[in-house]
């Protein structure tokens, strides 16, 4: 659903912010009376273009006036109102300030509500804090395994969780984020049983071989895997055994997209979930969609073809809608799926931050951060990060190889593991496991809750270091959990088997609601710190993320960024204190290239003042200070 901005007269607030945003849906069946959608000559020839680079003349040729028809059909579902908001839609705000993204399943919250996903609804309406826009609902398609990502119907809601008027009424209210699972489908899929039966419409879906000799121990010594499990797995078919190519599970079969078909269906679903409400769709474990044995099989040039057509489809009918890429890879590679800033991705996920951070509470330490923070570069005025610290999965270490020297990553990785966490693996080309992600709550990872430290210095340590993932350039993202604080769930995965599962717990609401209730709490306490924070960062143009970034070098307890917003009339000091000592640091304003003199703390409410052109900050442990110019 695309916003639409009308003007509020209000003497009492600042004409920028004085509106009221309406949401536009679509209509649910298509108007074929109105004008059919003439495609621009050079937007359909990038189209067949990308075509041609994948299948070759003749396959582009048949495939082309299918999308193009499929295109058309999804703009007869646009209203009036649509059109015309789209015309008047600017890029280069889709995401600003106001953005703050909670991740969460759809039934991750049990209470009261008429369905899991009503309750959600209920629940962030009720806790959110002010802050939260937009919401990342992880697949609440039915499935068979792999808590949702083992997708067995991808247009229909599980009925465990509600239904698609759930969906459009948290759509009338947040921008919603839905995931496009296209590398797999569940092995209980129509489209994997079909495989199986022989239906000539899906003899190319899926990847297969009559024996498992096929791909020779060379070529699966450089497919780059995120497991340890064999890549074939074997199936029983009307035509006899099939060995079939499954990246992460058995249970999770890789989709061809060397058949056009495959990618036909791909457009017209992710359009579907676009009419349906989503304003942002995530390109789940997009680097492996598209295999060839003799290579690593990940991030290939047709991959980065696949994500430039997709984003060629959303700027000809949904440029509202924003592609987002879930590569859990080295950063270089990682970043590499912004394209050249206009052609694939809005935005990529941060996966070198998570890690990054650990590392400077761990070292208590800002220097590798503040370096690797120092070279990100926005790379368009529509593209940007989205800077997460927790996930439904674990905290992946593929992004800071490169970037961390191995001893460091074993480090983290072992203070981790004292903390409570699990350690997942992935093979390696000479056939070796290698940590690929650390399994743990947020709260966990950063907290040993086997010492017995005061809880007010572990709130303001874990408030800290999510404060880090506020400041930078990108869309901030919180995960469900980490926003109350939970522990590792070692129960949970005792009896589901699952490291991942030690992140993935049941939120009771009536229980919040009880601890809310009680101002010494761990969660009121929590809430108290982070929702300063969360306010702060949603009210300030000079958080907006193509708003300049300036990551300062003042002493290496303390990252510091100076942020300034687009227009260049605001800025915000952020420094944050590491360290679990007070620290003094001397700020000089000529190196701001701000000359006033008076400060005023957004947080803490509490004015500084320059004396001989220097600021003299002291902070306490753990200490989160914002500072801007009073005047």
């Amino acid at each position: 659903m695309i916003k639409s901005s009308i003007k509020i007269p209000d003497g009492n607030r600042n004409d920028k912010d004085a509106t009221k945003i309406t949401r536009i849906g679509y209509n649910p069946e298509p108007d074929f009376t109105k004008p059919i959608l003439v495609i621009a000559p050079e937007k359909k020839e990038r189209i067949f273009l990308s075509l041609l680079f994948l299948y070759g003349k003749e396959k582009a040729a048949r495939i082309m006036p299918e999308i193009e028809r499929i295109l058309k059909v999804h703009h007869a579902h646009k209203p009036e109102e649509l059109i015309a908001a789209e015309k008047d839609f600017e890029a280069k705000e889709r995401f600003t300030e106001n953005d703050l993204v909670l991740i969460t399943y759809g039934d991750m919250i049990r209470g009261q509500g008429s369905t899991p996903l009503a309750t959600l609804h209920d629940f962030v309406n009720t806790y959110n804090l002010g802050a939260i826009n937009t919401l990342h609902i992880l697949p609440f398609f039915p499935y068979s395994s792999d808590r949702g990502f083992s997708v067995v119907k991808f247009k229909t809601v599980d009925r465990r969780l509600g239904s698609w008027i759930d969906i459009l009424n948290m759509a009338a209210n947040y921008d919603l984020m839905f995931d496009g699972v296209l590398n797999h489908c569940s092995a209980k899929s129509r489209m994997f049983k079909e495989f199986l039966r022989g239906n000539p419409l899906f003899k190319d879906f899926f990847i297969s071989y009559e024996s498992p000799d096929e791909l020779t121990p060379e070529q699966r010594s450089k497919i780059f895997r995120p497991r340890t499990s064999d890549i074939l797995t074997k199936f029983d078919t009307i035509e006899g055994p099939r060995y079939v190519w499954t990246t992460f599970s058995a249970d999770q079969i890789d989709i061809n997209f060397k058949d056009p078909y495959a990618l036909r269906e791909l457009i017209e679903g992710l359009l579907f979930y676009v009419r349906r409400g989503a304003d942002i769709i995530r390109l789940d474990a997009v680097t492996y969609i598209w295999a060839e044995p003799g290579t690593e099989c990940v991030q290939l040039p047709e991959t980065h073809e696949i994500v430039k057509l997709l984003r060629d489809v959303m700027d000809i009918v949904a440029p509202n809608v924003a592609l987002i890429t879930e590569t859990n890879v080295p950063h270089e590679d990682n970043i590499s799926y912004f394209g050249n800033g206009k052609d694939e991705a809005h935005m990529v996920y941060n996966f070198a931050l998570p890690p990054l951070v650990l590392h400077t509470f761990y070292r208590e330490d800002v220097t590798a951060l503040s370096r690797w923070a120092h070279e990100l570069k926005v790379v368009s005025e529509t593209a940007t990060f989205f800077n997460m610290l927790d996930t439904h999965d674990g905290i992946g270490l593929m992004g800071v190889k490169g970037i961390l020297a191995q001893s460091d990553i074993d480090f983290i990785t072992q203070r981790a593991k004292a903390h409570g966490a699990l350690i997942s693996y992935k093979m390696t080309e000479d056939m070796s496991e290698e940590p690929y992600e650390i399994n743990s709550t947020w709260w966990s990872a950063i907290n040993d809750d086997s010492c017995d430290e005061e809880i007010l210095i572990k709130i303001k340590r874990y408030v800290a270091s999510r404060s880090l993932a506020l400041v930078l350039q990108g869309i901030p993202a919180i995960y469900a959990h980490g926003t109350i604080g939970t522990p590792n769930d070692h129960e949970l995965v005792e009896r589901s088997k699952q490291n991942r599962d030690i992140n993935r717990g049941v939120i009771d609401s009536t229980s919040l609601a009880l601890a809310f209730k009680d101002p010494n709490s761990k969660l009121s306490l929590l809430r108290y710190y982070a929702s300063k924070l969360y306010l702060s960062r949603t009210r300030n143009r000079a958080f907006h993320p193509q708003g300049n970034q300036r990551v300062l070098m003042i002493s290496p307890e303390v990252f510091t960024v100076l942020r300034s917003s687009p227009e260049k009339d605001q800025h915000i000091l952020t420094m944050t204190n590491v360290t679990n000592r007070a620290c003094r640091v001397e700020i000089f304003l000529n190196d701001l290239e701000i000359e006033d003199k008076n400060w005023f703390d957004l947080l803490a409410e509490k004015e500084w003042l320059a004396v001989e052109g220097k600021l003299f900050i002291e902070l306490q442990p753990y200490d989160v200070i914002w500072l801007t110019p009073a005047e």
